[in-house]
């Protein structure tokens, strides 16, 4: 139903729009802009789920580069069709870093894909796709 959700097609789209490239290797952040500000790319079928997976293993390596990148970019689909994108500030999300932090340090390795409302990206979240008039 979905062709393009784990082949790359969604992330490539978002990366074109943004003007962004996707950052070298595994490690590290999804996409740098030419200043080498890096961000963080998420995408989500809201036919299919009403909140954004962050990370296989959440730990406290991939939450502090969680904040310390200069935006999320969250990419909404309904199916293969791009419906939304939102910035997001990582301050906006801290609330979430703040609890998955204290549920690490409470003694868990990690996390296992701790999710975003898509209610929040939306109310916290700055539309950047469609641009509005």
């Amino acid at each position: 139903n979905d062709v393009f959700q784990d082949n790359g097609g969604k992330v490539l789209q978002v990366l074109i729009l943004l003007g962004l490239r996707i950052s070298p290797g595994r490690e590290g952040n999804d996409a740098i802009d030419a200043e080498q500000n890096e961000y963080e790319l998420k995408t989500i079928n809201k036919l299919l789920s009403k909140s954004v997976t962050t990370n296989h293993h959440l730990n406290l390596d991939i939450l502090a580069k969680y904040r310390a990148v200069k935006a999320w970019y969250i990419a909404v689909y309904e199916g293969i069709v791009l419906k939304a994108i939102y910035r997001v500030d990582p301050t906006s999300l801290e609330t979430k870093f703040s609890y998955w932090e204290s549920r690490i340090r409470g003694g868990m390795e990690s996390i296992n894909n701790p999710k975003i409302a898509l209610s929040l990206i939306e109310k916290e979240g700055e539309l950047v796709y469609p641009k509005q008039n």
